[in-house]
């Protein structure tokens, strides 16, 4: 574990934990992979919310870990929140889709709190590079877009009953906010949106049907 919190510490960019963590998942193990990268209260969908350590605890490993990479990713002027998004696939590529994750940076670790996807009849392509975008740094963000629903007065943490189904967040400098929502039969939405300097734009819109 000594050497996995080193090398942590040494990726710079929500590219390059993603890498390492689709790198881990098939040298060390897909469920293994994500139980090491996910934040404390982070959450999954399986399709209810769930938290994620509680959904990982015990799960064996599959033989053939789902292969993913990194093809867009939405970064707060800071630098220290993203949204990752790109393709995955598995089984020789005969089942496809695309996954979505929030990426938040503490203590010079990069940690997952958001990871939810879907999947697809035909595979997205795969950049040679990801297409990185950065919110702007210039003036001061205003005007915050219309989120799923009113803020929660708190974000809920692990251990204090089921995580609610619909989350929020922002970063620090308020310059990426993202929101998410799943109903009773299991549909879901989530959005980013980033700060241009002007205005939000949204970045990011993933719609999933009922399962």
């Amino acid at each position: 574990m000594l050497t996995f919190l080193i090398a942590a510490a040494a990726l710079q960019t929500a590219v390059d934990a993603e890498r390492a963590f689709a790198r881990d998942a098939q040298r060390r193990g897909q469920w293994t992979a994500f139980r090491i990268y996910a934040d404390p209260d982070a959450v999954m969908f399986n399709p209810q919310v769930l938290w994620a350590h509680e959904f990982l605890a015990g799960r064996k490993d599959p033989q053939v870990s789902v292969q993913w990479w990194p093809a867009q990713s939405y970064v707060a002027c800071n630098g220290r929140i993203a949204v990752n998004t790109g393709p995955w696939l598995r089984d020789g590529g005969k089942s496809v889709g695309y996954f979505t994750r929030v990426w938040q940076r503490e203590k010079r670790q990069w940690r997952w709190v958001y990871d939810a996807g879907d999947t697809l009849k035909v595979a997205r392509p795969t950049p040679k590079k990801p297409f990185v975008r950065r919110a702007s740094c210039k003036g001061k963000p205003t005007g915050a877009p219309l989120l799923v629903l009113a803020q929660p007065p708190a974000r809920k943490r692990r251990g204090s009953g089921s995580p609610d189904d619909y989350g929020i967040g922002r970063s620090a400098d308020s310059t990426l906010v993202w929101d998410w929502k799943v109903d009773k039969k299991g549909a879901r939405q989530f959005r980013t949106f980033l700060w241009n300097g002007l205005r939000y734009e949204q970045v990011v819109h993933d719609q999933t049907a009922t399962e």
